[in-house]
């Protein structure tokens, strides 16, 4: 039997592809290609084109297919522009949800593992945040994706569809054999900008406020590497197919890095002067988000790999190095 990813042509999700193949499963693609790229996807796995909004489509792959659990990474994630546009963030991210609920329903697919995020959590009430704590968003981006989580559980308790929730924090890194990595168009997150700059492909950062209450004044960040989430995807989905109950788990280090020190750490890394500016805040942006990941590891059995920022940044940067142009320069 296949397991489905969605958005399984983008940043996440090809590694995660990857990580399962290698695990030995029959695996299967199916990604609209608005922000992901169809070089990223690894050969073994079969592709199907098209929208999870539109349900003729997954029905047609859905009876083409014997798919066994879904994994869900079909969604918009940038925050600023959900604050910009929260209609287009509701509608892709929260409607796909609905659709896809409604064919798994109508073809017997009872798993899926979702990718959910920290923006759930909102400003946090304590650190580091724990799966427990309210959940409170401050941008349409994470209220569609809380939207999702509940959504997912009605559909539970009405259809006896098992899910996990998977609520990242900032994800960095990319395959150690520079196979894949991150490329977005335009790119939102610190760390690939940073390396931009470094590479001399972009002209400067720019770290967006210096005037929220951390030790210097600068957003902190929880950084997981993108290949110790992809691992955290596979034991959920097992641990679905082991017969447990619904369940969120929270991905992260349990470490929280400044802008400012993940600027100091890539200059470390790169060699690069990396020249930076402070501008204003981004609406909708918490001052700090760090998890706690203990549940996890002592449930799923979830043990990253990649536990030093340094190495995150190195194999992120060898990437860059080797793609200058992300998958442009491989079409």
């Amino acid at each position: 039997m296949a397991i489905a990813v969605l958005g399984g042509a983008g940043y996440i999700g090809s590694h995660t592809v990857k990580q399962l193949l290698n695990a030995g499963e029959d695996v299967i693609v199916l990604d609209n290609l608005i922000t992901g790229h169809q070089q990223a996807i690894d050969s073994r796995a079969r592709f199907y084109q098209g929208d999870i909004r539109d349900y003729h489509f997954l029905s047609q792959v859905f009876s083409q297919e014997n798919v066994e659990g879904i994994i869900h990474f079909a969604a918009f994630s940038i925050v600023p522009e959900s604050m910009k546009d929260p209609l287009k963030y509701f509608d892709n991210n929260t409607g796909g949800m609905i659709t896809l609920l409604e064919a798994m329903h109508q073809f017997g697919i009872t798993k899926i593992v979702f990718s959910s995020t920290a923006a759930t959590y909102g400003e946090p009430t304590q650190i580091p945040i724990k799966e427990t704590d309210p959940q409170i968003p401050t941008n349409p981006y994470g209220e569609s994706k809380l939207a999702m989580e509940k959504i997912m559980h009605w559909a539970d308790v009405a259809y006896g569809i098992k899910f996990i929730a998977l609520r990242y924090f900032n994800v960095a890194g990319a395959m150690p054999d520079h196979t894949i990595g991150e490329d977005h168009h335009p790119e939102t997150h610190l760390i690939p900008i940073i390396l931009q700059v470094a590479a001399g492909t972009r002209d400067g950062l720019q770290i967006f406020g210096d005037d929220y209450p951390t030790k210097d004044g600068t957003n902190v960040r929880d950084y997981v590497h993108v290949v110790d989430l992809a691992d955290a995807h596979v034991l959920a989905l097992n641990y679905l197919r082991d017969g447990h109950a619904s369940d969120a788990f929270n991905l992260g280090s349990a470490t929280g890095f400044s802008n400012l020190e993940i600027l100091e750490a890539a200059r470390r890394v790169t060699g690069q002067a990396i020249p930076a500016t402070i501008g204003p805040r981004r609406a909708g942006d918490p001052s700090t988000l760090i998890a706690a990941s203990d549940k996890a590891k002592s449930v799923l059995g979830w043990q990253p790999k990649f536990d030093n920022i340094d190495q995150i940044l190195e194999t992120a940067w060898n990437w860059h190095q080797t793609h200058p142009q992300g998958y442009g320069d491989r079409a």
